[in-house]
């Protein structure tokens, strides 16, 4: 069915087709007596599949990746769909209507996906809400960000902002500072300790504590990466998410020409998973397994979510694969993993 919907959403643009599938995700969500039935089609409950990380208990390893629900809109309707839980955001202070469209575009012949949305998002006063509203059953982690008009002192106070504001409303949260820069490259260790030492200062006069996890592009070499994961072990840190979009277009089938009418953007997709999945290889053997991984970018079948586990993440994340192979996938994923005990 959804192979069907994909085909028909083909004539329009990316950006369009993903409204389209966001309201039909919202409509199931709405009708009662559709959720049981979502939940039948798409759930796998087992306990060959639960885990226990950051403290948090998950009941499968599979997760959704930041950029599809900016907001938190529709957090109930993907728990539904047997997601354990759920990246929201980028999540900024205030509303940001992002970059002028078209702002998304599809890659068939290499199933990725190349964005430029300038974290498009209503606000943390609106996510909020949403998540009242939505009371998703799910595992959420705020992927938190700076607006994009801030600058010098004002980026640590939005992440402070964002830190505070949503500290009772979410589980757990992802620091997003790669994306703010667009050369791609992870700042210096300075900078992310002056922005995350003080979320982790204000954590400790919290009664509750919840997780902070860092994420880290794969367009960073190794000497960074391990000054990184240095500052992580020593910092207090619970975790890294390994991996995600690249500015690099090595590699692809796409025509350059259509590439280069496309212009700026991050790529996502099937041609990122083997050096995400060496990233996180690399993470897993320099902390010795001391520091939990999501492993994300790229898996676009069972057969690569279990290649990510065995290379030592907790859990994993997908994103294009969803935009690729729609809802089944994440269950497609779980009776994988009980079936070859992975």
């Amino acid at each position: 069915m959804y192979k069907i919907l994909r085909f028909f959403l083909s004539f329009l643009s990316a950006e369009r087709a993903l409204r389209i599938v966001l309201a039909c995700v919202s409509f199931m969500g709405r009708i009662r007596i559709l959720r049981p039935i979502t939940r039948i089609l798409y759930k796998r409950n087992d306990p060959k599949l639960e885990r226990t990380v950051f403290g948090i208990k998950f009941n499968n390893p599979v997760g959704m990746a930041a950029g599809i629900d900016n907001s938190g809109k529709y957090s109930r309707h993907f728990s539904d769909m047997g997601f354990a839980f759920l990246e929201i955001g980028s999540v900024t202070p205030l509303a940001q209507k992002g970059n002028p469209m078209p702002r998304l575009f599809m890659l068939p012949k290499d199933k990725a996906v190349i964005a430029r949305m300038g974290f498009n998002n209503d606000g943390i006063k609106a996510v909020i809400e949403n998540l009242k509203k939505t009371r998703p059953t799910a595992v959420i982690a705020a992927n938190i960000s700076k607006n994009s008009i801030s600058e010098g002192d004002k980026i640590v106070k939005d992440y402070g902002y964002c830190f505070s504001m949503l500290y009772d409303f979410v589980d757990m949260f992802v620091v997003n500072i790669s994306c703010s820069f667009t050369d791609g490259k992870q700042p210096d260790i300075s900078y992310l300790s002056e922005i995350i030492d003080e979320m982790l200062e204000t954590r400790m006069t919290l009664d509750q504590y919840k997780p902070v996890l860092l994420k880290i592009t794969p367009d960073i070499g190794h000497s960074q990466v391990d000054e990184i994961l240095n500052y992580a072990l020593l910092s207090g840190i619970d975790g890294i998410v390994a991996g995600g979009a690249t500015l690099s277009r090595e590699g692809l089938d796409t025509k350059p020409e259509k590439l280069e009418k496309i212009g700026d953007g991050r790529l996502s997709g099937a041609p990122l998973f083997k050096k995400n999945l060496e990233l996180v290889k690399y993470i897993h053997t320099q902390t010795k397994g001391r520091l939990p991984i999501i492993g994300c970018g790229g898996i676009m079948n069972p057969q690569d979510a279990a290649q990510m586990l065995e290379a030592g993440a907790s859990l994993i994340e997908i994103c294009s694969g969803l935009i690729y192979n729609g809802p089944s996938l994440v269950k497609k994923i779980n009776k994988y993993l009980i079936s070859h005990n992975a």
